[in-house]
């Protein structure tokens, strides 16, 4: 199968556009264009496959997971940079590269067998945040951005986390635990 093209990934993520410096734009597309070179899924398929494994028969897509974290991650941003820019300061574009790179990983966490995905037995020693930083730094990406992919997940609790970081791992948590705890009240 023929490796995501630049347009491929452009196309997954429009959000690539947010990141004003160039160059950390450019290291972020290769980053994405590395994983699909060396993972079993083709672009398309993130618009359909789950967007995690731990929810049985979960309907929403890795994309507009991924694609509504870094949408909540921005706007967070933007409310903290309104109401308390000293106290808390957050670089734009860290945050916006390492949102849409936190899953990035995944690609090669899954596996297609039969039409359906499931963990690869890489997936099984190495979870996404690890695989994530690993074709991070490949790609060039700074060790600010690495943080952020290596402590949006559970692994990053046992570290300090920078703003950006808190900021990408609470937009993550606020709707992944939601969909695995599956309590509904009042509904």
């Amino acid at each position: 199968m023929p490796a995501a093209t630049r347009h491929d990934v452009e196309r997954l993520w429009p959000e690539l556009a947010w990141i004003q410096d160039p160059e950390l734009r450019e290291r972020t597309t290769r980053c994405w264009e590395i994983a699909f070179e060396r993972s079993p899924l083709e672009p398309d398929d993130l618009l359909t496959i789950p967007f995690t494994l731990h929810v049985p028969g979960c309907q929403v897509s890795f994309m507009a997971h991924k694609r509504l974290v870094v949408h909540l991650a921005r706007d967070c941003a933007a409310k903290i940079a309104e109401f308390m820019p000293a106290d808390m300061p957050v670089d734009a574009d860290v945050l916006i590269a390492g949102a849409i790179l936190a899953d990035v990983g995944k690609l090669l966490e899954y596996e297609k067998t039969g039409g359906k995905v499931g963990q690869s037995v890489r997936g099984q020693y190495l979870r996404h945040p690890f695989t994530g930083v690993s074709l991070a730094q490949e790609a060039g990406l700074p060790d600010a951005v690495c943080h952020v992919i290596a402590t949006h997940a559970g692994e990053g609790n046992l570290v300090k986390r920078s703003n950006e970081a808190y900021i990408v791992h609470h937009a993550d948590f606020m709707t992944y635990e939601p969909l695995v705890k599956g309590l509904k009240i009042g509904g």
